[in-house]
């Protein structure tokens, strides 16, 4: 016999190796019926002596084994039991033995008990007895189970018969595969059959699992092995540690699915697009069939209320956002996307929008006295489709409810639990932050094209001066405005003026200061300054804005403006223009040659101790003169010549429509979004008849007077114009006056006949008439007075010479 060993096992080591197996049969009364050889050598006792004896007599402690509960529940034998107890050998002496005792079925239901023992050769030193070994491998909070070489179950503890559900009677004998058929259970026994050929364990080896007594539920399990081995290395089996990890996997899967959420809903700034990326992304993660509707207000970008219930009987309106199912096509919705939806009144959508609480029902029924007794329609979907388990989810964000979530489960798949509803509930809430940034969105951005629609012009007018056509992109196309600016205003003497400027950045700060811009370049055309004394003006006014905007840094873009003002005259077809850090304009001849006006640049508007240079040119008659921004012509692989240069060689074709060059110019850009915004502006200039002008050069004498009220009545005759004869003689007579009484030098009179019909009289006084109103007693003071009520528009233009007064008149009004 070896002699045993005094010392803790080392770290790796079992707590004793066995040698020598000993073994006996006893009767179902516990008396020895049989005796082995190895057990005489064991325990001294000859089989003649053994034979007969009460087993319990042959240990140290009797009721270690008769504690037992596989000795007092019947329905344990099939366990059996084992355990280091104490043997009294034949001469009293103790010996520690490792006791199995396994039962044997006889033939007419009684039972044998197989007994083998064998001689431990290493008693640990540390507290822990045969009946402490079984209490831990029993007792263990995790499955476990030990498997023969042929994978045939031999021992299971009851925790693995509560995991899984399967009797012990059903495990033991039958490998994993007879118990649990399929792909899953037959990768488990490939992994076992690895463990024991290689000794190597595997830890954490995941495998799913439909339970007998849950066949609706699947569920999962984390599963080690490791092979069982004698004491002489020969393999026993292999030992399965069990644990289920359905709560663990679930949470798993929708981490997941949330994390999908945030890279799947959300992907552009549109609410109704947003309501089908969560509806898709829900059918088959978490339900069935799955819709998505929307307060009218939120498709709309419009705040939404607190509680959207319904009032006075009247639910507000909603659309369908969203919907998906596992049919294809939907076949269960009642409204397709995009359609109006109604709410049944009352019912469990009225409640969730009232309170704002989602609605979780399990078992959806349609039988006689529920809600869907007034819902006949969705009734008869509900039955058609196996609709059985409903969530509905309030979509809300900041306060307001915004929409609800219907969620719903159909054929063989599970009710919905709680843990189904609190996964709706966080994938809602991700999707409703997506929902509200896009309703806020679409606010946004109907008030930033509000804001674009009022500050460039709505249509362009160029009269008869010029044809216009224009194109504008904005670099920001969310919003849809920029800083970018172009106009067309009419002057007097059928001229007209011809504007485009560039706010640096982009957006509605640089829309906003465009329209400043704007607005002010208005004012002081209207009062006919010469493009370079108008951009000195304008410069004057943005240095004082900034200053007044000291400390606001959005508004800090005004300092990087830029125009070209030009003034185009179809009397003379001259064009006078100057710029203020701006790109020239691109000048096309009749015949296609390119052409650009010696233009000094200029420094952009309010830099400060700016100054402007004015250049006159003469545009030939069937030209194109194309306005534009830098945004147009200089990107980051090209500079800004090579940019004229390519809008020169699109537009050299003048006989084609204005607005198809525009569309052509924006064509050459390149396909990838704009660096800057970009503005085209192009005018078809043309000229007046020579029948249509009648120019007078008269003294400075006040007899003249009368000689141009003459001259002007038979201009009119001849232009057919005699029903405003009377008052152009008064216009005529009143300015020529002020003209003698106040100018100096010569004066020319002349009538322009257009649209309107024009008076102009120019000395060469820089002296500015003003508008009197004379008293009563007064002689005179009354002549511009009556000029301004007989006339539509009227007003003074200076020029290096002198000035001009001028009044215009609708030919078309009617007379009194």
């Amino acid at each position: 016999m070896a002699r045993a060993r005094d010392t803790m096992p080392e770290a790796g080591q079992e707590a004793g190796h066995t040698v020598g197996t000993a073994t006996a049969a006893v009767d179902a009364h516990g008396v020895v019926v049989a005796w082995g050889r190895e057990a005489e050598r064991l325990s001294g006792f000859p089989a003649a002596d053994a034979i007969g004896l009460f087993a319990g007599r042959l240990l140290v402690d009797p009721e270690v084994v008769l504690r037992a509960p596989v000795f007092a529940d019947r329905r344990r034998w099939a366990d059996g039991w084992s355990g280091i107890v104490g043997l009294r050998r034949s001469d009293g002496t103790p010996l520690t033995v490792n006791l199995r005792v396994s039962p044997l079925t006889e033939r007419d239901g009684g039972v044998r008990w197989l007994v083998t023992a064998t001689e431990v050769t290493a008693v640990p030193s540390w507290p822990m007895n045969g009946a402490g070994v079984q209490a831990l491998l029993t007792g263990a909070p995790i499955g476990i189970a030990v498997r023969d070489t042929d994978l045939r179950c031999t021992w299971a503890n009851d925790a693995l018969v509560l995991q899984d559900g399967i009797p012990r009677e059903k495990r033991l004998g039958r490998r994993l595969t007879e118990v649990l058929p399929g792909p899953e259970a037959e990768s488990v026994e490939a992994v076992m059959r690895q463990v024991l050929q290689s000794g190597k364990p595997q830890v954490d080896h995941e495998y799913r699992a439909w339970m007998p007594t849950k066949p609706q539920q699947e569920h999962a399990f984390s599963t080690s092995f490791f092979r069982l081995d004698d004491a002489d290395g020969r393999t026993l089996g292999v030992c399965i540690m069990s644990v289920d990890v359905t709560d663990r996997q679930r949470a798993r899967e929708r981490l997941a699915v949330l994390s999908e959420a945030s890279t799947r809903i959300g992907t552009t700034l549109e609410v109704m697009r947003t309501g089908q990326e969560l509806a898709d992304l829900a059918v088959a993660r978490i339900a069935d069939y799955v819709t998505v509707d929307l307060a009218e207000s939120v498709a709309q970008g419009e705040d939404s209320l607190a509680r959207l219930g319904s009032t006075n009987g009247q639910v507000p309106a909603f659309r369908r956002a969203g919907v998906a199912s596992i049919h294809e096509g939907a076949p269960e919705s009642l409204w397709s996307r995009g359609e109006t939806v109604s709410v049944p009144t009352p019912s469990p959508f009225t409640e969730v929008l009232a309170s704002g609480e989602s609605h979780l029902e399990p078992v959806l029924t349609t039988s006689r006295g529920t809600w869907l007794d007034r819902d006949q329609e969705r009734s008869d979907k509900i039955r058609r489709y196996g609709m059985h388990s409903l969530m509905i989810v309030p979509i809300h964000a900041r306060g307001a409810v915004l929409g609800v979530a219907v969620f719903v489960r159909v054929g063989d798949s599970l009710p919905f639990e709680a843990d189904d509803l609190r996964l709706a509930e966080e994938l809602v809430a991700r999707a409703a932050l997506s929902l509200d940034n896009a309703r806020r969105y679409v606010r946004e951005r109907t008030a930033a094209l509000a804001l674009q629609r009022n500050l460039l012009p709505g249509r362009l007018v160029g009269g008869v001066a010029v044809e216009v056509a224009s194109h504008y992109v904005p670099a920001d196309t969310q919003h849809g405005v920029g800083g970018d600016w172009f106009d067309v205003i009419p002057l007097s003497g059928a001229r007209v003026a011809l504007v485009v400027g560039d706010v640096v950045g982009h957006g509605i700060n640089a829309a906003a200061t465009m329209g400043r811009l704007r607005a002010a370049v208005h004012t002081l055309a209207n009062m006919d300054l010469c493009p370079d004394e108008l951009l000195a003006h304008l410069d004057d006014t943005i240095s004082r804005l900034d200053v007044e905007d000291g400390g606001i840094p959005e508004r800090a873009a005004e300092s990087g403006a830029t125009c070209l003002y030009a003034v185009y005259d179809p009397a003379t077809r001259r064009c006078t223009m100057a710029r203020a850090g701006h790109p020239p304009p691109v000048v096309i001849s009749p015949q296609g040659q390119v052409s650009i006006p010696d233009l000094p640049a200029g420094l952009p508007l309010g830099v400060g101790q700016a100054s402007f240079e004015a250049v006159e040119v003469e545009l030939p008659e069937g030209c194109v003169v194309a306005f534009y921004t830098d945004g147009l012509v200089e990107t980051r692989d090209q500079d800004i010549d090579a940019g004229i240069r390519r809008l020169g060689a699109v537009l050299a074709r003048p006989d084609r429509p204005l607005d198809e060059l525009c569309t052509a110019a924006f064509d050459t850009l390149p396909t990838r979004a704009l660096e800057d915004d970009a503005t085209l502006l192009l005018a078809r200039p043309h000229s007046l008849l020579p029948s249509q002008i009648a120019t007078w050069d008269l003294p400075s004498d006040p007899v003249v007077v009368a000689h141009a009220r003459n001259l002007t009545t038979t201009q009119l005759t001849g232009w057919g114009l005699e029903g405003l004869a009377a008052t152009t003689e008064l216009i005529v007579s009143e300015l020529v006056t002020n003209a003698v009484r106040h100018g100096a030098g010569p004066i020319t009179l002349r009538l322009i006949r257009h649209e309107v019909l024009v008076c102009e009289v120019t000395d060469t006084s820089d002296s500015v008439p003003r508008l009197r109103h004379a008293r009563p007693t007064d002689e005179g003071g009354r002549g511009l007075f009556l000029v301004g009520q007989m006339s539509s528009r009227r007003g003074t233009r200076h020029s290096a010479t002198g000035k001009t007064v001028w009044a215009e008149q609708e030919i078309n009004m009617p007379l009194s």
